[in-house]
């Protein structure tokens, strides 16, 4: 046996081998991150499955709707829907949410990617219309749901205090 062993060489690896040079690069996390497409889900209501829609993030709810609606159409999905013009519509978070979206808010700030699309309730006479002209679902909606809440036969009003 020798004692005057010499050491191994050891073969240079990547990190090694890049010590020597400078280049300038960017790490994933000081890239700024930017979206570029959305997928979204839409239960059109009375179907079975969610539809699929890809859609850039600075689009709004009005041009998802739409592209809704057509991609509705495409597939010949049932039911079949009472009109085909986007504008008879309208997107909610969901099917139990009584207020719907704003048409010209955008994608990315609403926070979900789920959405439920019912067609537009016919307008009642003596429902209010907002500033633009248009009747507004939403407050037709809430307006509804006051007036259930106002039926209610007052004696059940105490049965809370019974439990």
């Amino acid at each position: 046996m020798q004692t005057d062993q010499k050491e191994l060489r050891r073969p240079k690896t990547l990190p090694d081998l890049l010590q020597d040079r400078s280049f300038v690069c960017l790490s994933p996390e000081s890239r700024p991150k930017k979206l570029t497409k959305l997928l979204l889900n839409v239960t059109v209501q009375g179907s079975v499955g969610a539809l699929h829609v890809i859609m850039s993030p600075e689009n709004t709810v009005a041009d998802l709707a739409a592209a809704a609606v057509k991609q509705y159409i495409k597939e010949c999905r049932r039911p079949i829907l009472p009109t085909t013009d986007p504008s008879g519509f309208d997107l909610h978070y969901s099917q139990f949410c009584l207020e719907s979206l704003g048409r010209e808010e955008k994608l990315m700030e609403l926070g979900s990617r789920n959405f439920f699309l019912c067609p537009k309730k016919p307008v009642k006479d003596g429902c209010s219309n907002s500033s633009d002209g248009t009747t507004s679902s939403s407050s037709t909606c809430s307006k509804e749901a006051e007036k259930a809440s106002k039926t209610v036969i007052p004696w059940l009003k105490f049965m809370d205090f019974l439990l």
